[in-house]
C-alpha cells in the first residue's frame, strides 16, 4: 500500500473513530506534530520570509507566473520520470 493509500484510509479511519481512539492517536503523535506545525517559533524560519518579502517589495525577487511555475513543475517531474 502507498503512502498516499495510507494517508486517506488514517483520513477516513480518524473522521468516523470513537473519541478515545481519536485522542489515544493524537497522544502519539502530539509532540511531533507541535514540533513540526509552529514555523512562526523558528526565529530562522520567520527571518527567512522577512528577507524574501524585503526582497519582492524592492523589487529584488525574481518571481514567476502561477504559469511558469506550473511548467517548471511539469519540468521538473518529466526529467524525474526519465531517470
Amino acid at each position: 500500500m502507498n503512502t498516499v493509500d495510507i494517508r486517506q484510509k488514517l483520513h477516513q479511519y480518524i473522521e468516523t473513530a470513537q473519541d478515545k481512539k481519536v485522542k489515544a492517536i493524537f497522544a502519539m503523535v502530539e509532540e511531533e506534530i507541535e514540533e513540526t506545525s509552529d514555523h512562526w517559533k523558528d526565529e530562522k524560519f520567520v527571518a527567512e520570509l522577512e528577507r524574501r518579502e524585503t526582497a519582492y517589495k524592492i523589487g529584488h525577487a525574481k518571481i514567476f507566473t502561477i504559469d511558469q511555475a506550473v511548467g517548471k513543475a511539469r519540468s521538473a517531474v518529466k526529467k524525474v520520470k526519465n531517470k
